[in-house]
């Protein structure tokens, strides 16, 4: 090696460094591990191993989930029970489909997701959402959306925003929520999603358009 090549390795390091490696994956066993292991048919056994870390994480990176550390938490778990309902969220039939066909949309309390269905043809979503917590349940049961609003604020929790709110029973509305979808017990009632998707479904659903709701939240 000459010295200049000598002077620049010593600089900049090796002149042809190797590839860096990606960190290890250190989380640990999360809550929903057993799921997560099922979902990515992983050997089910509860507990962390690197592999499964290493599993979860690209799970997450594929599915948008911040952080991809490998933790099977719970916006992780609600992600795999959204990729499990994509193909057809309707599949168990417990959104009812009228005759003649019209619009529904339909609000799975149990697996916090909702979508809208025309006939048997789903026409939004699924998407995942927050419903009523503890003594503050969204009712379940057939309403319709009566109002919409696309810029409201809450005139009973400290002006929270509520962007294109569409309220279907006694205040409570479908609407976005800006932030973290899953912290906290849950919402005051409301079907909270992301802002992306209640600004996608604010074109779905007219006054007069039915909402189905059913199950129970988990915790409630």
């Amino acid at each position: 090696m000459t010295a200049a090549l000598l002077l620049a390795a010593v600089r900049w390091g090796p002149l042809d460094p190797a590839p860096a490696r990606a960190a290890a994956c250190t989380a640990g066993t999360g809550p929903y591990q057993w799921q997560l292991e099922a979902f990515l048919h992983r050997p089910q056994d509860g507990r962390q191993s690197p592999a499964d870390c290493a599993a979860i994480a690209a799970f997450q990176r594929t599915a948008g989930v911040r952080p991809a550390d490998g933790f099977a938490g719970l916006a992780t778990y609600r992600a795999v029970l959204l990729a499990q309902a994509r193909p057809n969220p309707n599949a168990a039939g417990a959104c009812p489909v009228p005759t003649p066909a019209r619009k529904v949309a339909c609000v799975d309390l149990d697996r916090q997701l909702m979508w809208v269905q025309l006939g048997r043809a789903v026409r939004f979503g699924p998407v995942a959402v927050r419903t009523g917590r503890l003594g503050q349940e969204t009712r379940a049961g057939w309403h319709k959306v009566y109002w919409k609003h696309i810029d409201h604020v809450s005139t009973l929790y400290a002006n929270a925003p509520m962007s294109y709110a569409q309220f279907f029973s006694g205040g409570q509305a479908i609407h976005g929520r800006p932030g973290e979808l899953y912290d906290g017990a849950g919402s005051a009632g409301c079907v909270n999603m992301g802002v992306a998707d209640a600004k996608a479904l604010w074109g779905v659903l007219r006054v007069g358009d039915a909402v189905y709701v059913w199950g129970h939240k988990p915790g409630t």
